[in-house]
């Protein structure tokens, strides 16, 4: 008797990495719309009547609200079950998309982008649980792979494809694309993912997320104060005084609570509290370059969105093709020698791009930005790979929730912090025009290359053979 043919793919297999495409796509939606927009800001400000850099509101409360929510995730999917979860968050995030669209103020277009980021706070993190309850550990790697490439190529297609958008249709459709995406992956979610819950009872610390939540808020409402053209200084100091004080309040909230929110015990491990405060201030520096780019080269050198989308693909073809060199590098190398050597040269090529003018030749401004994708690319990686090498199991939970809000909090700095280098820069300068000049924008990159410079600097304490075992340096010393 015969038997049927059977598929090379086990069925268990073909289900997760279906499972594993469905997330990515989320991730790839999410991840397009944050880069996507950074070359839509001077229409978009045309459309509100308002300033480029004020529209880093925008930006910065999309973070900022990821950042915030997404320690809720994890607690929310035991309680609740991914499924429902991630089909409402994908929804969640499709409807606020079409609020984004539709939204003709600054205040209009900041809520519905807070809307955005707490469906992508739910989204992005559950969508990862997702894939590694339903994989197998021989697929493992398989299924985490598909999740890397959104983060690869979201950055790359993101510019030009908003720049295109922009320049020959309108802003609000970078938003409105999501609409099928988000309906398909809700359809798909429903059919594909199980609904199991976590047994237990672990109890949300609902005052340490009140305290971080809204210490780490008032930060950022403060540094957006500062960034605008109009400053409040009242209520900007306000925002940052009570940020201190209550961020001072919830660090010691979560030193004493029985199931605090994040382990600040985490820090006591060197590797990874390098990667959260060296790592921090890099991801600042090198997440204001992305925003200041395509305003510079829109506002000073007279480019297009489009063209200056193209543009800022040099920056993300670099970060892109250093993938491939990474683990080599970091084997012969090491951790250390790599986090500063390479954190001199992030420094010097931010520094450099306060230097580029529009009579400096176009292939020489691509090279510049492709080598800084190669230098961000390689410090990314290494940074975010040390984070965890230490980190004893009981405590590598919350030590992927602590690290992704640190990330979370740093984009959304980087982009104030070159917003409020424009405003300040303006002022000292005497410009009252509300629109930034070309040796503002110069001063503002070598301001972010002094955050790199200080990052590159806190990795000098590092052990030489600091995660030697992951990166194979000691062994292929020996």
């Amino acid at each position: 008797m015969s038997t049927p043919p059977q598929s090379s793919t086990p069925p268990a297999s073909r289900h997760s990495t279906l499972i594993s495409l469905l997330v990515a796509t989320a991730f790839f939606m999410e991840i397009l719309d944050g880069t996507a927009i950074a070359t839509a800001l001077p229409e978009m400000a045309k459309s509100f009547n308002s300033n480029p850099v004020d529209l880093s509101m925008g930006m910065t409360a999309y973070l900022l609200t990821l950042a915030v929510f997404i320690p809720v995730s994890g607690w929310v999917a035991d309680r609740m079950g991914p499924r429902t979860v991630f089909a409402t968050a994908i929804a969640w995030f499709t409807l606020a998309s079409v609020l984004c669209g539709s939204t003709n103020g600054l205040w209009q277009f900041t809520v519905a982008r807070v809307l955005q980021g707490i469906g992508g706070a739910m989204m992005v993190p559950v969508g990862r649980l997702v894939v590694l309850r339903s994989t197998e550990k021989k697929d493992l790697m398989r299924a985490m792979s598909y999740l890397v490439w959104p983060a690869l190529t979201a950055p790359i297609l993101g510019p030009p494809v908003g720049g295109f958008i922009t320049t020959y249709s309108s802003w609000r459709f970078i938003f409105f694309l999501n609409v099928p995406l988000g309906i398909i992956g809700f359809l798909l979610a429903l059919r594909w993912i199980s609904n199991e819950r976590e047994k237990g009872d672990r109890r949300f610390d609902w005052l340490g997320f009140a305290l971080a939540g809204t210490s780490c808020t008032a930060f950022m409402y403060g540094l957006e104060l500062l960034g605008r053209q109009e400053t409040d200084w009242t209520m900007a100091s306000a925002a940052l005084g009570y940020s201190l004080i209550v961020g001072f309040w919830a660090a010691r909230h979560l030193q004493r609570v029985e199931h605090p929110l994040v382990e600040l015990s985490c820090l006591k491990t060197h590797t990874f509290a390098i990667s959260i405060w060296g790592g921090s201030l890099f991801r600042i520096a090198i997440n204001a370059t992305p925003f200041l780019l395509p305003l510079m080269f829109q506002v000073a050198f007279g480019m297009n969105a489009f063209r200056s989308g193209l543009m800022v693909l040099a920056l993300f073809a670099g970060n892109f093709s250093m993938k491939s060199i990474t683990t080599p590098i970091l084997r012969r190398f090491g951790f250390r020698t790599i986090l500063v050597i390479n954190g001199m040269i992030s420094t010097l090529l931010v520094a450099v791009c306060g230097f580029l003018t529009p009579e400096t030749p176009m292939p020489a401004i691509i090279a510049v930005l492709f080598l800084h994708g190669l230098s961000r690319s390689m410090q990314f990686t290494a940074v975010n790979t040390l984070s965890f090498v230490d980190i004893p199991k009981s405590l590598m939970s919350s030590a992927t929730s602590f690290s992704a809000v640190a990330q979370q909090m740093s984009m959304g700095m980087g982009v104030a912090v070159a917003a409020v280098s424009l405003r300040l820069i303006e002022w000292a300068r005497g410009n009252q025009s509300g629109t930034p000049q070309l040796m503002d924008f110069h001063v503002a990159f070598w301001i972010a290359a002094m955050f790199a410079l200080i990052a590159a600097f806190d990795c000098l304490s590092l052990d030489p053979r600091a995660g030697a075992e992951v990166s194979g340096h000691a062994a292929a010393r020996a």
